[in-house]
């Protein structure tokens, strides 16, 4: 399994524990804050707040968090000053890793993820050390059903404007230029097909084969830059074994 297919796994898993703890919660609203600050209030003149309202719907964020989000970003309430970072990172084995960061404070941020890196077998690199690795795709997840084949389901898809699909165990990918998520999205939806996720990631171009104790430690090391607060995303490029 790739690190960035099976890592998508486990994060549609992790989901409702994550809210139930809140975790997706912090993420979900500073993305609308951020949004919200550098495109204004309005979902319908700002495409990146309109998939971050979405994304807090599913997720059944309260209107009022979503609005009380938005005002933040605005300026009409306090707080919200966040900036977004790009931290790079080798992971056990030589594991490329890409995280997209969101804190009001980057010196404690970067001293917390330098410390997860250090204890799970990998270390904080410098800006641009594994960037080149991985190209930006709008991925969108199609949970098999409705009564289509997978034939059906990749001519409907480039008929929407993707441009390529992969079957996992459990479902279908489906990939699309960055600016064209949202829109395949929607064209997919109207056609009955079940989406059970759609957003802009990072792809790796390479691969690390990892097993043993490497295995372990990437996926140990995953998990705690997941929980951490100021980590909205998590890119990586190993490949493990399903056991």
């Amino acid at each position: 399994m790739s690190g960035h297919s099976k890592w998508s796994t486990i994060k549609r898993k992790k989901a409702k524990v994550d809210a139930q703890r809140g975790k997706i919660f912090t993420r979900l609203s500073k993305e609308i804050i951020v949004a919200a600050r550098l495109g204004g209030g309005d979902p319908d003149n700002n495409p990146r707040l309109k998939a971050a309202i979405m994304r807090a719907k599913e997720a059944n964020i309260p209107n009022d968090n979503i609005q009380r989000a938005i005002m933040k970003g605005t300026g009409e309430l306090g707080g919200g000053n966040y900036e977004e970072l790009i931290y790079e990172g080798y992971g056990p084995g030589g594991v490329a890793v890409m995280m997209e960061i969101m804190t009001d404070n980057r010196n404690r941020t970067a001293g917390e993820i330098r410390h997860l890196f250090a204890k799970n077998g990998g270390n904080l690199g410098e800006t641009g050390c594994v960037a080149w690795q991985f190209q930006k795709k709008g991925l969108i997840v199609v949970e098999p059903g409705a009564g289509i084949s997978e034939d059906e389901l990749l001519l409907a898809a480039l008929d929407a404007g993707a441009e390529d699909m992969k079957t996992e165990e459990d479902s279908y990918e489906i990939y699309t230029a960055p600016e064209e998520v949202e829109a395949v999205r929607q064209k997919l939806v109207e056609q009955g097909m079940v989406v059970a996720a759609a957003e802009v990631t990072m792809l790796p171009q390479t691969t690390v084969q990892l097993s043993g104790k490497e295995a372990e430690q990437m996926l140990k090391l995953m998990e705690a830059l997941e929980e951490h607060d100021d980590v909205q995303e998590v890119y990586a490029n190993f490949v493990i074994d399903e056991q």
